[in-house]
């Protein structure tokens, strides 16, 4: 099976999340940032991506997700889609396993998304 890795943080989420308390933001960016924080709204989800972050090589294989969430396989890779859809890992195919990444990008465009507008 051939390698297949994500795209890295889209260039419109980057560019959409300017912080919320700089002005109204229009119905496209919210919904963008909606989907990210959606996928961070569950705890297994962002003990997951602590996981895959403080991994060594900053990458984890599902193989050695499973156990530390106590969750069946499908299970934990349902909430890696999830995770990916929202742009905050990468995921690449090797062999029968999948790997992952944080996507550095994401998380600080979050993080710029919610941080207070020092203007204001």
């Amino acid at each position: 099976m051939p390698t297949r890795t994500l795209p890295l943080i889209s260039e419109d989420l980057a560019v959409c999340c300017s912080p919320v308390t700089g002005g109204v933001l229009d119905v496209d960016t919210a919904e963008r940032l909606a989907r990210v924080f959606k996928a961070l709204g569950d705890p297994t989800r962002v003990r997951l991506l602590s996981m895959i972050a403080a991994a060594e090589g900053g990458e984890a294989c599902i193989c050695d997700l499973t156990e530390p969430v106590a969750l069946s396989q499908p299970t934990v890779s349902h909430h890696m889609k999830i995770l990916a859809d929202a742009q905050l890992i990468t995921r690449e195919q090797r062999g029968r396993w999948a790997y992952y990444r944080v996507v550095e990008g994401t998380l600080s465009a979050v993080a710029d998304a919610i941080r207070p507008n020092p203007a204001r």
